[in-house]
């Protein structure tokens, strides 16, 4: 294992450090209890939003505390969820007077403990909590980590609009109903190259072939639908199209595209991958309105992306368009 760390045990404390160091005009971090705060809190009135998760997606969730997204994010060690004492922690924080979503992926950790903290939250200080929990893998239905569907790409895309909600002065009814609806109409699937190797494991998570991929992996490393020989872009891309086409939410509506990468995978071969499925989506009749290329969900140093596509109406198009500041994603402010 070649890493550029201190130690096993530090890592994600260190990480931590360096964002503090690298954004104080955008960022406040705890470095303590492992909470990342946007440095200036929005105004008394307006609904705050906490996110989080395991470290190793990075920029998710950190790095998209600021203007237009997250108030605040926790982050657990890698690949481990955070604890019911950050979330509520960061939720008390947050709060501006007009109550605080939680934005959740759906893992077994994260929902349990993001529900705990909720309670302790409301119990301690009456703060109302809506939350929604993003589910759009359509690789499996159920996993190591999981009930149901895994939450991936999809969440980048709802913490953006549900910012950009938030920002707008919308209630938290609205807020959370304009978060479900994306969440509800986002797919995603990704696949591999390379399996991801945890500091503290020392070694790749899962044996991958030199001449095989993974279809269908998951955000940490779980294994997907199957393994085929490497095969050209053009053909990988349509292994991730054709199901997402499959469960995507009918309707005559565009959508905003999601290419991601995984980690280790060059910007090259990333928009090379786009174009592929851009012509795919084309043949199918599905318009592109909006689309992101780049790493913004991760898996440690895995070599790979996802695709997610989410059926975009005006009002959600429009939250996408609004300006954000964050560290992880700026446009327009």
């Amino acid at each position: 294992m070649k890493k550029l760390i201190n130690s096993v045990d530090g890592v994600v404390t260190d990480a931590l450090a360096g964002m503090a160091a690298a954004h104080p005009d955008r960022l406040r971090v705890d470095v303590d209890q492992h909470i990342v705060y946007r440095a200036t809190p929005k105004e008394d009135g307006k609904v705050a939003i906490v996110s989080g998760g395991g470290s190793g997606h990075e920029p998710l969730h950190g790095g998209f505390v600021g203007f237009g997204m997250l108030d605040a994010a926790c982050a657990g060690e890698i690949f481990t969820s955070p604890v019911p004492d950050q979330v509520s922690a960061a939720t008390a924080a947050v709060d501006r007077g007009a109550g605080v979503l939680h934005i959740v992926k759906n893992y077994t950790g994260d929902v349990m403990n993001f529900d705990m903290a909720a309670e302790m939250v409301a119990a301690e200080s009456g703060t109302e909590i809506a939350t929604v929990v993003t589910a759009d893998d359509v690789a499996v239905e159920d996993s190591l980590y999981t009930a149901g569907r895994r939450g991936v790409g999809v969440t980048v895309i709802v913490e953006k609009i549900a910012g950009a909600a938030a920002e707008a002065g919308r209630s938290l009814a609205d807020v959370a109903a304009v978060a479900k609806r994306t969440s509800e109409a986002g797919r995603s699937m990704g696949m591999a190259l390379t399996s991801c190797t945890v500091p503290a494991n020392g070694k790749p998570s899962f044996d991958l072939p030199e001449d095989e991929m993974e279809i269908g992996i998951g955000i940490h490393g779980e294994p997907g639908r199957h393994r085929d020989k490497i095969a050209p872009a053009s053909e990988i891309a349509k292994q991730l199209v054709d199901p997402i086409l499959a469960e995507l939410p009918e309707g005559d509506r565009g959508v905003i595209a999601l290419l991601n990468g995984m980690g280790a995978s060059p910007l090259l071969e990333l928009y090379l991958m786009y174009g592929e499925v851009a012509k795919l989506l084309d043949a199918a009749g599905v318009k592109v309105e909006r689309s992101l290329v780049g790493n913004y969900i991760t898996s440690l140093d895995m070599a790979g992306c996802s695709l997610t596509l989410v059926r975009a109406d005006e009002d959600m198009l429009g939250l996408w368009d609004a300006p954000v500041n964050t560290p992880g994603l700026r446009w327009g402010a």
